[in-house]
């Protein structure tokens, strides 16, 4: 797999590099010059190294001795990150004026002064010039390099990577045994009626988008069989990575002019593009043509095609591509559409497994039932992994010991040597065609165990590495937010949850895409993982350290060039569950993840000298208090403290100017909600110092510290509790100076106490989210301005008025939520109002007697949920007005509750009327007296 080890260099170590001196000589250009030798030259010289690798790359497959050099310049740009931190940190300590000022040389226990510090880097930086002028390639093995030898004698270089690389997956997935292909029946006959149905002269593209391995080229093919016959002509063009512009366009004009003959090569061709785009024009001009491109990679290619496309006859184009990003931005809403292709359901997983892995019968035997789900549970559906897998199995013999090997050691199957490599071939494709600073991200998810990550926790970590490249007028979230996007539409990270406003929450990697990366991570030193009782030994090189099941002591270990350290809960109890240890000697790390680190109840004292920390997450530990040590950490930018029992936080933490997100707060989950189940901390009033703090939770409030918020004028969330009703005026003069702000959440001193919201005239245009815990007078008025709100969720409120006619005209509203909110008997809905409301919720609302919905009300509404509201008579009149519904919820209700017609409607699937879905989630869980447990009824 030398490409991909070729491309993660030349896009990865290298150019993350270049990206890293031209940030620091930005910032410390006058400093670095007064180091013997500087670090000017060293861009020149990576450039250099960068551009031959860059070549090598577009070439694919290297000999042997390519390889090793390759290794020998990423353990170079690596020496030179490492003497860049060094550097930093040096730079740091003489900033904080800390005591004695030392620096340590990496591998040496030699202790020095601040007055050789820079001495010592200097010399350092030779050693490299050194070590670089080494293997520095001459003239001649430049060029050596740059032919692979086993396309000695070719005539075409390039022809070679697009056979060998990108081509050669293509084949198998278009002879594709019949056996291999099971569960397309329903896309498939979608795809068919989508390219055969009639009516007015219409051209349109369909995108089938998959990850590598998916079945897009085998669905594809049976549709293209099936259909087309039906057109004038017809076209299957290979449209590999390889493949360049006028390549393509020739191989669509042979393919369409003369079917039946062997293509023409290109250097045949008397036409250049213009040409070419000409008389395809006038070819298929009139005509009903269907064209498959298979396998695109690059938009440019698809618009030149598409260009030349006539687009005034019944015609149909299908492209497959992993690249969802390129679909998307094709995406017109009429002619152009996307065909996603699901993995396979278990039952048919299940069915093509046993087909490879038992021939002929395609019955497994009963011993082998169990250790067949756990492999299959590993494919996690893609077809390739199972035939792979299958093929594997069917020539071993059929007993538990021998399954267990290959289920075990599958990622020593899939490196590139191994039993397996075509699925890594196939899937590392997707991975080497990413941009270097795109490559970084995606390694990182190595680091995670195989469970779902959260958005907001991914990026901030990739920001505290320094992954996110700065861009003119965007925030780094912001960037960071479209590196996950594209890394979801190329088909590299899957989502399991999406927030209600459509954008993603949790992600995974693929099981096995999970495997491949976890050892390119650990062969290029870039990170490791350790889980259970596995050795403590690792690479001197290796870079980030990820403790996963407790079974890893660091208390003896050397960690010198480590830039992250993860920690998770041990999800089994484990004998080994030491004390934390911290080593003394992790000068250069910058991020340091211990959430639910076990045995973690007091703070450790080491933290405070990781200079270069910009990441600290202690979340889910029992630390109960915070040194005043803390400031030292000046290049902090996330401290993560959620689930712990700190209330408090030193004013020294107001020092740390670079923290954007500042997150310390409980919550109690355990029962129903309540009044006071979030606590938070309390905080200096010199809070304005933090002037870059995006996200600030939950802190107690105070009117100095109030004030001082106005100065953050970089806030995107914000959440206060413990607001007194005198503190809510200066509160709201704060908030209209908080343009930026996106979420707001604010609970009042106690259940009783006011919240004074009223005086706020110019509201933040960007508010989406807003929470309001605690009495109000009346409904804001300033809340119907809120033209990007999304979320509103107003608790304890006991409101005397209807809020409804505040919030109903707001055009992007998606959820309402009303808790112990509103002292009427009676809401009302009227026509054409909530247009865009998805989430609709009651809770409490114990005087609530009677909903009515009109006609043409919240006609997006896909969930309604009503909770211990003890007076409501029958479910919402008008409930069948609800056309898109798809989960009601009755929970807690009286036992008086009337189970009318609206919910017999409901219940009437079989003849589902007025455009109703009829996949329905009904639950009612009525009240029953004196008694804890209530009756469940679920339909």
């Amino acid at each position: 797999m030398a490409e991909g080890v070729v491309g993660f260099l030349a896009d990865g170590a290298v150019g993350f590099l270049l990206q890293k001196i031209d940030d620091l000589v930005g910032r410390e250009w006058d400093l670095l010059k007064l180091i013997d030798g500087g670090v000017d030259n060293l861009r020149r010289d990576v450039e250099s190294m960068n551009a031959l690798l860059k070549d090598a790359d577009a070439i694919g497959e290297q000999d042997h001795q390519f390889r090793v050099w390759v290794q020998h310049v990423r353990d170079l740009a690596y020496d030179i990150d490492n003497v860049l931190d060094m550097f930093t940190f040096h730079l740091t300590r003489e900033q904080t004026n800390q005591g004695p000022k030392f620096l340590t040389r990496l591998g040496s226990s030699l202790w020095l002064t601040s007055f050789n510090a820079r001495h010592l880097i200097g010399n350092q930086i030779k050693e490299i010039y050194t070590k670089m002028d080494r293997i520095k390639p001459t003239k001649e093995r430049y060029n050596a390099m740059l032919i692979p030898s086993s396309s000695q004698g070719s005539s075409s270089s390039n022809s070679h990577t697009g056979n060998y690389t990108f081509f050669a997956p293509r084949i198998d997935s278009l002879n594709a045994e019949e056996d291999d292909i099971v569960g397309i029946e329903e896309p498939m006959s979608k795809l068919i009626s989508w390219a055969l149905v009639q009516g007015r002269p219409t051209w349109k593209v369909m995108f089938v988008v998959g990850m590598g391995g998916s079945g897009k080229t085998a669905l594809v093919k049976k549709v293209y069989e099936s259909v087309k016959e039906e057109f004038d002509c017809h076209a299957w063009i290979p449209a590999s990575r390889s493949k360049e512009k006028l390549e393509l366009l020739w191989g669509i004009f042979n393919r369409l002019s003369c079917p039946t003959a062997e293509p023409t090569p290109l250097s045949s061709s008397p036409f250049n593009e213009v040409d070419l785009l000409d008389k395809l024009m006038n070819h298929l001009r009139g005509k009903r043509y269907v064209i498959v491109l298979d396998d695109l990679w690059v938009n440019d290619v698809w618009e030149s095609i598409r260009c030349a496309l006539p687009k005034d006859t019944f015609s149909r184009i299908i492209i497959t591509t992993r690249r969802g990003d390129i679909a998307n931005s094709c995406r017109d809403g009429s002619s152009i559409d996307i065909h996603e292709v699901q993995p396979l359901p278990p039952e048919k997983a299940q069915e093509l497994f046993y087909k490879k892995a038992f021939p002929p019968s395609g019955i497994c035997p009963r011993g082998l039932v169990d250790r067949s789900e756990s492999i299959l549970e590993k494919c996690e559906g893609l077809p390739l992994g199972i035939i792979e897998i299958g093929k594997i199995l069917s020539n071993k013999e059929k007993t538990e010991s021998e399954w267990k090997r290959l289920h075990d050691g599958l990622e020593s199957e899939l490196k590139r040597d191994g039993r397996l490599s075509r699925i890594t071939r196939v899937l590392s494709l997707s991975y080497t065609d990413l941009p270097y600073h795109l490559k970084y991200c995606f390694l990182y998810m190595s680091n995670f165990p195989e469970v779902r990550i959260k958005r907001r926790t991914l990026i901030r970590l990739w920001i505290a590495e320094g992954f996110i490249r700065r861009e003119t007028g965007k925030e780094l979230e912001d960037i960071g937010e479209e590196y996950l996007k594209e890394l979801i539409d190329r088909s590299l990270i899957q989502t399991s949850e999406w927030d209600f406003d459509g954008r993603p929450r949790l992600f995974w990697v693929h099981n096995l895409m999970h495997k491949i990366i976890l050892s390119k991570a650990r062969d290029e030193n870039f990170s490791m993982v350790f889980k259970d009782t596995e050795t403590n030994l690792y690479g001197e090189k290796t870079r980030r350290i990820s403790i996963q099941k407790g079974g890893f002591n660091m208390s003896k270990e050397k960690f010198l060039v480590g830039r992250a350290l993860f920690m998770f809960e041990s999800e089994t109890p484990t004998p080994y569950r030491h004390k934390l240890y911290i080593p003394s000697n992790m000068q250069l790390l910058k991020v340091l993840h211990l959430e639910g680190a076990p045995n973690l109840d007091t703070f450790p004292s080491e933290i405070t000298e990781l200079l270069l920390l910009t990441y600290l997450c202690l979340s889910n530990t029992r630390i109960k208090s915070i040194p005043k040590s803390l400031g030292n950490l000046c290049n902090l930018e996330t401290l993560d403290l959620k689930q712990t029992l700190v209330t408090k936080l030193p004013k020294e933490t107001t020092e740390l100017g670079k923290l954007r997100h500042l997150l310390v707060y409980y919550y109690n989950l355990a029962g129903s909600i309540s009044f006071d189940s979030v606590k938070g901390f309390e905080l200096s009033k010199d809070i304005s110092k933090l002037s870059n703090l995006q996200k600030l939770s939950f802190v107690k409030a105070n009117k100095h510290l109030i004030s001082n918020l106005g100065h953050l004028t970089q806030l995107r969330k914000l959440g206060i509790i413990d607001l007194s009703e005198a503190e809510g005026p200066i509160l709201c003069k704060t908030i209209q100076v908080l343009q930026n702000l996106q979420s707001l959440n604010v609970t009042s001193l106690h259940k009783e106490a006011y919240l004074n919201l009223q005086e706020i005239n110019k509201p933040p245009p960007l508010l989406q989210r807003l929470y309001l815990k605690g009495r109000l007078q009346k409904m804001p008025g300033w809340i119907s301005k809120l033209h990007d709100l999304v979320r509103i969720r107003l608790q304890w409120s006991r409101l005397m008025h209807d809020p409804i006619p505040i919030l109903q005209d707001l055009p992007n509203l998606l959820e309402f939520q009303l808790l112990d909110a509103y002292t009427g008997t009676q809401l009302e809905f009227s026509a054409g109002k909530f247009q865009k409301l998805k989430i609709l919720e009651f809770e409490l609302l114990e005087q609530l007697k009677v909903v009515i919905l009109e006609s043409g009300c919240m006609p997006g509404l896909q969930k309604l949920i009503i909770r211990r509201c003890n007076n409501l008579e029958q479910v919402p009149v008008g409930i069948d007005v609800l056309t898109r519904l798809k989960v009601f919820t009755l929970y807690d209700m009286p036992q008086n509750f009337k189970q009318d017609s609206g919910i017999r409607f409901m219940l009437d699937i079989d003849k589902p009327c007025k455009g109703h879905s009829s996949r329905w989630s009904i639950e009612m869980r009525m009240m029953v007296p004196h008694e804890k447990d209530c009756q469940s009824k679920k339909s």
